[in-house]
């Protein structure tokens, strides 16, 4: 059944990877704007017709983004005095500014129980409205990016705001809707009922709340955000009723990561170069599903072992392979969400799902993040490959320079600082060690994931980890807040230079960067990179664990 589940998700992408992809493609190079979108434009004062440099796109998402910031933490901090509030009292400041930042980064960490602590309004206009525009916001980054290889002798990457209302209207929003009622076919509750009492078959009660949770869910998975109505996530049964919704929702983490590359083929005039980046994907994200399912299956530690199965922490609807798979595609994009606990993991399965963070989750990634990670992680292959050679590196016909190089470079090495600089200091003080709820390298690894999660913009966590304190707040919202913008601005910088250049016309020492070659070549430097970088810190906290258990 694990491989039917698996074979079926995989011949699925397979066939929407085409038509989603040029659907896409049309959707960002059209000049016909809808009359929704006119609409947008109008209010908010933009002239869709009018290009940006890199610099003036930068901006425009930098001030939007703080702009969703400061209503997003006024909405928490005002929730008593909201309508739809179920008489919930203000979200505490802390709180409301880790959550503020998670969800306008498109991280999605949630420190707190989203059931007890948000009402309605909140989660409706101020939650789902970010996973809308944040995984909107990291679709444009990307099509910016691709504009650069694909464009010549100018300034411009395009316009920040058409690309993100093109995005959040053509894309995002209408396969929301058939999600939605998708999910609600499948159990999911879609109302505003308020909290009330059900009596539990041991004869107590137990509070239950609705909501609007399957409109919720489907842009949670379709925009790879990760927070969840209920506190239990994707493993509650009114966020994923059956075996088949959890099929279904990971095919909606999954559909517009791997369609993307299809649309850069299309954008840059080649289409087999987008068939070489989906293949560096689907390697890494077939390996790692792999061994995430035979680390589970396998029960490595005692318990399991006598058990006959790793249960722990995993929903007997979905049983040990569907759970094991869900989680490899949440963190190998930038999901978050989780149907079982990755804390109760045997060691080298929690490794993975740490690991797949840690690859930059770039197969396929997030929305958008997962595409110009990618692409960032190529030219950096190419310029690795130029070196050996003793030539001028060039991708897709533009010169990898110093100042490209320098750009991609600093985008890698921003995630792996906030992680390794943050773990240390949750270790080295006394606020950070008291949220471990276990000891020796299993403790380490609840403060590694949660950096990694953090700062890659994930969300998901090792639940043992109590996190919901002042300092792990701020530190983990800072790292969510560099770990998203730097980033951005970095890629956007290289869309720039590469739009500026002319290109090099290929010639008999060109690197072939659409064969098999060059595949294994960006997955070799892929995971050397960040087994070079992580390496020392696993050795510490999952492989000593699953070594002594």
């Amino acid at each position: 059944m694990a491989a039917l589940f698996i074979a079926s998700l995989v011949l699925t992408l397979a066939l929407v990877h085409k038509p989603f992809g040029d659907y896409m493609y049309r959707v960002y190079t059209g000049d016909r704007h809808t009359p929704p979108e006119r609409l947008v434009y109008r209010l908010i004062g933009v002239r869709p017709g009018t290009e940006q440099r890199w610099g003036a796109y930068a901006r425009s998402l930098l001030a939007f983004s703080a702009v969703s910031l400061l209503v997003l933490y006024g909405l928490q901090r005002l929730q008593d005095r909201l309508w739809l509030s179920l008489g919930l009292p203000p979200v505490t400041d802390h709180i409301a500014w880790n959550t503020a930042v998670s969800f306008v980064t498109n991280t999605n960490w949630q420190a707190y129980a989203g059931e007890s602590t948000m009402g309605h309004l909140v989660q409706m206009a101020g939650l789902a409205v970010q996973n809308f525009v944040s995984a909107a916001v990291g679709m444009a980054v990307a099509i910016a990016l691709v504009r650069g290889f694909a464009r010549r002798n100018t300034d411009t990457i395009g316009n920040f705001w058409v690309d993100l209302v093109r995005g959040a209207v053509r894309v995002l929003l209408p396969i929301a809707f058939v999600g939605a009622l998708v999910l609600v076919a499948g159990g999911l509750v879609q109302n505003f009922a308020a909290p009330h009492e059900l009596t539990t078959l041991t004869g107590g009660t137990q509070s239950v709340t609705g909501g609007p949770v399957a409109s919720q869910e489907v842009i949670k998975e379709l925009g790879t955000n990760g927070g969840g109505f209920y506190n239990a996530n994707s493993a509650h049964p009114f966020e994923n009723g059956t075996s088949w919704t959890n099929w279904f929702e990971i095919l909606l983490i999954l559909v517009i990561p791997f369609s993307l590359p299809r649309t850069f083929g299309k954008m840059v005039g080649q289409v087999r170069q987008g068939y070489a980046i989906l293949a560096v994907m689907a390697t890494i994200a077939l390996v790692s599903v792999t061994l995430t399912n035979v680390f589970e299956l396998g029960g490595g530690a005692t318990v399991p072992q006598a058990v006959g199965a790793a249960m722990e922490g995993k929903e007997v609807r979905f049983g040990v392979a569907d759970s094991a798979t869900f989680a490899a595609a949440t963190t190998l994009t930038s999901t978050g969400a989780v149907d079982s606990f990755h804390d109760s993991y045997t060691p080298f399965g929690g490794m993975m799902t740490m690991f797949n963070m840690m690859l930059g989750e770039v197969a396929p990634g997030g929305v958008g993040s997962g595409l110009y990670g990618m692409l960032v992680l190529a030219v950096i292959t190419v310029f690795v490959a130029g070196l050996m050679v003793g030539r001028t590196p060039e991708y897709l016909g533009k010169k990898i320079g110093s100042r490209e190089i320098k750009l991609a470079s600093m985008y890698f090495l921003v995630t792996p600082i906030l992680v390794l600089v943050g773990t240390a200091l949750a270790m080295g003080n006394e606020a950070g060690l008291a949220g471990l709820l276990n000891g020796g390298p299993h403790g380490l690894s609840e403060v590694l994931y949660a950096f990694t999660s953090a700062s890659n913009n994930n969300g998901s966590a090792f639940a043992g980890l109590t996190v919901n304190t002042p300092w792990y707040d701020v530190a983990l919202g800072l790292c969510m807040l560099l770990g998203r913008f730097l980033p951005i601005i970095f890629v956007l910088g290289l869309a720039g230079s590469l739009a500026r250049q002319t290109p090099v016309p290929e010639s008999a020492g060109t690197l072939p960067t659409h064969r098999p070659q060059f595949v294994g070549m960006v997955v070799g430097v892929t995971v050397i990179l960040v087994a070079l970088t992580f390496l020392p810190a696993l050795a510490l906290g999952p492989i000593a664990e699953g070594l002594l258990s």
